[in-house]
């Protein structure tokens, strides 16, 4: 079996198993292969370090530190709320009209349901929820 990396037209990454490199070929033109998030069949091969086993053995990682965690969700939050323009709820109607280049382009954040997050993703909107660093806040 061979793992590839995948890449859809809109550039969702995604990983696909085939018995051989004419396998994904043959399944990729026959419009087999689609992309999980977005369904698109218009898909190529990635770029992809080769698994190479070195003579060092590398030190096993251990278990996550859970206050790590907890900073670089906060980290990646503030940043966010530093660098982004907040809209409130009116999140999904203003990243929809940035996507259709209605409006300007720039990073925005604020609130959206998971109806409108939905919708918004199957529209090819990238949208991604921002950690929750405190059970006070929501996305």
């Amino acid at each position: 079996m061979i793992r590839y990396s995948l890449v859809c037209e809109h550039e969702h990454e995604f990983d696909g198993w085939f018995s051989s490199s004419s396998a994904f070929d043959e399944q990729a033109v026959s419009g087999d292969v689609a992309c999980p998030q977005c369904g698109s069949t218009k898909v190529r091969k990635g770029l992809m370090a080769p698994n190479v086993s070195g003579t060092k053995k590398s030190k096993p990682r251990g278990p996550v530190d859970q206050q790590q965690m907890v900073n670089m969700m906060t980290a990646l939050r503030k940043h966010v709320e530093e660098n982004c323009d907040y809209v409130g709820d009116k999140f999904a109607d203003v990243a929809r009209r940035i996507h259709y280049e209605e409006e300007p382009a720039r990073a925005i954040y604020g609130e959206a349901t998971l109806d409108e997050a939905r919708d918004l993703i199957e529209e090819g909107v990238d949208v991604a929820p921002l950690p929750v660093t405190s059970p006070k806040q929501a996305n």
